[in-house]
């Protein structure tokens, strides 16, 4: 059992020590994390931007300053969970976790990206800016 548990648990140990990480020095104050090069060149925001503002908030709690910084960022937080608490529940059983999507699922995804990286850079998607 502690064989098939220790890939999850170990991804899971990685992500809680970055945010646990992110949630102690505060992306907040300047001079703690590097800037994002395409915003700092060219003003534009990427699909990242505001991510550690949005872990910091998320891993205090603060749902809707996590979602103002970056939604984004907030539904893959909720969509790596899930997937890991999948993945670390069918370790314990026994049952191989094999995820497999479609490829238009990805077609999907890397068009929601696009979309949210373009609107957030126009005057009316101000409020996906962080």
């Amino acid at each position: 059992m502690a064989r098939r548990v220790a890939g999850p648990l170990g991804l899971l140990a990685g992500a809680a020590a970055a945010f646990a990480f992110v949630a102690a020095v505060d992306p907040n104050e300047p001079g703690h994390y590097p800037a994002c090069p395409l915003l700092q060149y060219t003003g534009l925001y990427c699909p990242g931007c505001g991510g550690l503002r949005s872990a910091h908030a998320f891993a205090h709690g603060d749902l809707a300053t996590a979602l103002g910084a970056n939604a984004m960022a907030v539904a893959g937080y909720v969509v790596f969970a899930a997937l890991m608490l999948v993945w670390l529940v069918r370790a314990v059983r026994g049952v191989r976790f094999h995820l497999t999507v479609h490829p238009a699922a990805w077609w999907v995804f890397g068009t929601a990206g696009t979309l949210f990286c373009v609107i957030r850079n126009l005057p009316f998607g101000a409020a996906l800016a962080p």
